[in-house]
């Protein structure tokens, strides 16, 4: 297959506990205590980092996953990312640190100094996954009786990230001249004091933090709603997805990048990486075993568990597990986006309860591929050149080893196919992302 589209691929490493599989804790090869364990961290980050991943990604809830089955999951106890990337920073150089913060239960002068503190500390590889919590019990933790709904939820977002990006921009680059012989820290003339007043929030400024190194860490947002869709076009620099076809994939690239420049911005100005969940191995038997080796192990509670959280915070006990999946109402409290694409996939496919979790109990709806470097690579070259990604945010089932595996076998081929880099070349996420600086 030739390569036809310009340009090379960006790769992401989605970075869950475990790993992606709901039963990955339960792996012989896999550390049960992963998500806590600062060595497994880091050895997975230098993995990426050694094949040359644009980014690492942390995905994060503001509550405890103590729902149905849930002492069954390894999704209860893990590291507040911010924390674990700055701890990441030093002991990687080139790779991108990226992590999700709910604009829902957060204020934005807290965001806005993380993240440029981050991206200080790490030299300019800071990105920030602006989302709306779909977690219904955050908002206990935050004095609230109800979870916000869909509406206030992205309202509110938007405003957000207009006051997380006015306090990156209170200082110009070179504000802070330290002149030790004539006593000047910094120009006052190239301070801006935000004082932003709007609906949800009043915040004057300015941030106590210089000017980041990226001028403003990169902006991820991973909504596929209507209103997640408009949301990205004006404000993200990458785009997080869940397809489960080429056809689904390139219609809402084509979306995406066509509202994008209706709300007056570039085309190239926005990456888009779907997630992809990946089980690889030396011959497509192997990687097969691995992947029926996982499945073996899901209890039926936690694939239940699992499905009614992805399809929008539904309590399906009591379904019949072998009958077809019962009509829900929209979502309020969760994804829309993922209620919808479980939904049709349901539909389409005429997959019982049962035979619905089992399909989403590694990639939770993502595009799956199980099968040698060759097969995933052929997969990722078709939808990098049929124009329904940019690039992808791999979805390891087991970590460390997941991961390994697609840098053993997966990134060489696609490296030998010219579709991924070799070295790094840029000094900071944005550069690597090829990315404008703002």
């Amino acid at each position: 297959m030739s390569t036809q589209r310009q340009g090379q691929m960006s790769l992401g490493a989605f970075l869950m506990e475990t790993g992606h599989h709901v039963a990955a804790w339960r792996d012989p090869s896999t550390p049960a205590n992963g998500g806590l364990d600062f060595k497994v961290y880091k050895q997975v980050v230098q993995i990426a980092e050694q094949a040359r991943f644009d980014m690492v990604f942390f995905a994060d809830s503001v509550t405890a996953y103590t729902g149905a089955a849930a002492e069954r999951m390894a999704r209860s106890d893990k590291f507040e990312p911010i924390t674990l990337l700055s701890a990441l920073a030093a002991v990687t150089e080139h790779i991108g640190l990226c992590a999700t913060a709910t604009t829902t239960y957060n204020e934005p002068y807290h965001v806005a100094r993380k993240f440029a503190s981050l991206d200080h500390l790490s030299g300019g590889r800071a990105g920030w996954n602006l989302v709306t919590s779909d977690a219904a019990s955050e908002a206990g933790n935050f004095g609230r009786a109800q979870h916000v709904g869909h509406a206030e939820r992205y309202e509110r977002a938007r405003e957000f990230y207009e006051v997380v990006t006015g306090l990156w921009d209170s200082w110009d680059d070179d504000a802070f001249v330290r002149d030790k012989a004539s006593g000047v820290y910094y120009d006052p003339a190239k301070l801006h004091v935000l004082n932003h007043k709007g609906k949800h929030f009043s915040v004057t400024g300015p941030l106590n933090v210089a000017r980041p190194p990226q001028g403003r860490p990169v902006v991820i947002q991973a909504g596929s709603s209507e209103t997640g869709r408009d949301l990205a076009a004006q404000t993200a620099d990458v785009v997080f997805t869940a397809h489960t076809s080429l056809a689904s994939a390139q219609a809402f690239y084509r979306d995406v990048k066509a509202r994008t420049e209706t709300a007056g911005r570039s085309r190239d100005s926005i990456r888009i990486m779907p997630g992809v969940y990946v089980v690889v191995a030396a011959t497509r038997e192997e990687a097969q075993q691995k992947h029926a080796a996982l499945q073996a192990l899901v209890d039926p509670e936690v694939g239940l568990s699992l499905l009614s959280r992805m399809i929008g915070n539904f309590d399906l006990r009591g379904v019949d597990l072998d009958g077809p999946l019962p009509e829900l109402p929209l979502t309020d409290s969760g994804q829309r986006s993922r209620q919808e694409l479980l939904t049709r996939l349901a539909g389409n496919e005429n997959l019982t309860v049962r035979q619905l979790y089992e399909r989403i109990a590694g990639g939770r709806g993502h595009f799956s591929v199980i099968g040698t470097g060759a097969d995933v690579a052929d997969a990722l070259q078709a939808w990098f050149e049929g124009e329904g990604a940019d690039g992808f945010n791999v979805m390891a089932p087991t970590l460390p080893g997941g991961l390994a595996d697609f840098a053993e076998f997966v990134v060489p081929e696609l490296q030998k196919r010219g579709l991924f880099r070799t070295e790094y070349t840029g000094a900071t996420l944005r550069a690597n992302l090829g990315l404008a600086r703002p």
